[in-house]
């Protein structure tokens, strides 16, 4: 039993129903009213630091992040704690090392930034596919678990049911890139922030009353409830069955740190800052609201397990997805008046919106990447409305494919997709942006080295993961090719991917290198300074 009354589900289907509505129309008031790229792909940089800050911390936390790292701190403590921690010091990192570059060197797509210095529709093309392969997983993910959690919620269980879920709310996604544009899928984000931290702040403050406001006494009822005693508040727990725990430990953090702010819908929000002041102030707002959230997170995660216990989480689910939505409905105790079931309904909407703009944004990057490097480069002179009509139909090409496989997999264990999305930022995507913007020497045959290699390397090691085969939670249960010693890839393809851009480099010669030090030259004030305002 979920412990949902039939009164809170049904004002969350009236909820959800009213923030589908809404943001739909949303998207077709905010969304470009005439055939302008600019107004499309970056909405201008009509946006406020604070209000693009938050859309910026909207793209990067996912469902699966509210989801999953909070069933992780749930089931695990210590270890969640470092995981979502992770998440937080990943956007620091966006902020200080990458994200004014970024906005200087690339216009639409990470294609523009990486072609900035080296002109080629082979790169453009490669950086097409690798979008697509880093964020289709994610979607899967996030499609896969619209079905899950509505059955949870409104207390359904046919597949029937779930697989429609996911058909029509997969519509609606594709409806808000393609409709909305940068603009219109930022303020779903915008007011998913919104609700997420002001529905979250509110439960937190309720589970830290009912510990008399001592966290301490907060996390020692968790460790007493989850059955692994003190060791809930010490590393170790979610790596326990690994041959080097610790080791684990540290791949998988390093892999979340450098993957997930390099991943493209999320780097696509730096070019619709107007200046490098302002996508340093939207970062600042960015960073604020995910340390901000991940403090609730934490709260809600540890209040979860103090509350009903780690056993009643785990029968839920056993990976922890449930974990957030127990935690908020026990945050109310056995009795829960009017109110506090319309916070609860707000709680539930507010995930629901997560999943929402999640996919549309990860849709609306892949759609972008398709109509501009992969459309608009074949042709020398295409016209701006033909590639508006071109980005709108990539939407509908990126997620009915997606919609389509998130129902194949809507069964299987989802966290070696997520895994792989994290692998693929920290092993190709994060090598090529930084040796793109920083290396002098950096060339062509290099960036398709560390674009190519690192994908490749990924997909060859993921599939020896634990999470692919050989335990009960893994996605083929009944098989056993498990070879990989680690949960994640990073440790090995991370210094993979740059090793593959060093090397073809190197292979590149000595002319190329010189010829690619002197066209970084040509652009370096643009790149690291914001010299000259990027063009087209």
């Amino acid at each position: 039993m979920t412990g949902f009354s039939g009164n809170a589900q049904a004002m969350s289907l009236v909820a959800f129903s009213t923030v589908a509505t809404i943001t739909l129309l949303l998207c077709v008031m905010t969304g470009p009213d005439r055939d302008d790229l600019d107004e499309f792909y970056t909405g201008y940089g009509s946006l406020s630091p604070m209000r693009n800050g938050l859309a910026i911390a909207g793209d990067y936390i996912s469902a699966a992040t509210v989801l999953g790292t909070g069933g992780v701190i749930a089931l695990c403590g210590y270890d969640g704690i470092a995981l979502a921690l992770s998440t937080a010091l990943s956007l620091m990192l966006l902020m200080f090392l990458l994200a004014e570059p970024l906005r200087n060197a690339g216009r639409f797509t990470m294609g523009d930034a990486l072609t900035r210095r080296m002109p080629g529709r082979g790169v453009r093309i490669t950086a097409c596919v690798v979008t697509i392969a880093a964020l289709m997983p994610l979607m899967l993910v996030q499609l896969a678990g619209t079905g899950q959690l509505l059955a949870f919620i409104l207390g359904f269980s046919g597949d029937a049911l779930k697989t429609g879920c996911i058909i029509g709310l997969g519509a609606l996604m594709i409806s808000y890139a393609a409709i909305g544009g940068m603009k219109g899928t930022a303020l779903i984000q915008i007011l998913k922030m919104v609700m997420l931290l002001g529905s979250g702040a509110v439960v937190a403050l309720l589970i830290l009353r009912r510990f008399d406001w001592d966290p301490g006494a907060l996390f020692n009822t968790a460790a007493a409830q989850s059955g692994v005693g003190s060791s809930f508040l010490r590393s170790g727990v979610e790596f326990a069955g690994s041959p080097n725990p610790r080791l684990d430990m540290i791949t998988s953090e390093l892999t979340v740190v450098l993957g997930g702010a390099c991943l493209p819908h999320v780097t696509m929000r730096m070019y619709t800052a107007r200046s490098a002041r302002q996508v340093r102030r939207s970062m600042s707002w960015a960073v604020s609201s995910v340390v901000l959230f991940v403090l609730i997170m934490t709260v809600v995660g540890f209040g979860a397990t103090a509350l009903i216990g780690r056993a009643v989480i785990a029968q839920a689910d056993p990976q922890g997805n449930t974990a957030y939505l127990l935690g908020s409905r026990a945050a109310f105790g056995a009795d829960v008046s009017t109110a506090e079931t319309f916070l609860f309904t707000t709680v539930t909407t507010a995930i629901f919106l997560t999943l929402l703009a999640s996919v549309a944004g990860m849709i609306l990057a892949c759609a972008n990447s398709l109509a501009h490097d992969v459309f608009a480069a074949r042709v020398q002179e295409m016209s701006t409305q033909r590639e508006m009509t071109l980005a709108r139909l990539s939407a509908l090409a990126v997620g009915a494919p997606a919609i389509f496989l998130a129902t194949l997999v809507q069964h299987r264990s989802l966290q070696p997709l997520v895994t792989l999305s994290f692998c693929l930022g920290a092993s190709a995507i994060a090598p090529a942006l930084v040796y793109s913007l920083f290396w002098r020497r950096y060339t062509r045959t290099g960036l398709l080295s560390t674009l190519i290699g690192g994908t490749l390397a990924v997909l060859l090691f993921m599939s020896g993961t634990n999470l692919v085969s050989g335990s009960p939670v893994s996605a083929f249960p009944d098989a056993d090719f498990n070879w990989f010693p680690f949960t994640t890839t990073g440790l090995v393809t991370i210094p993979l991917g740059f090793a593959f851009g060093w090397l073809g480099t190197v292979v590149s010669g000595r002319r190329a290198s010189e010829e690619q030090r002197r066209q970084y030259e040509a652009v370096e004030g643009w790149i690291l300074a914001g010299a000259v305002r990027r063009g087209g």
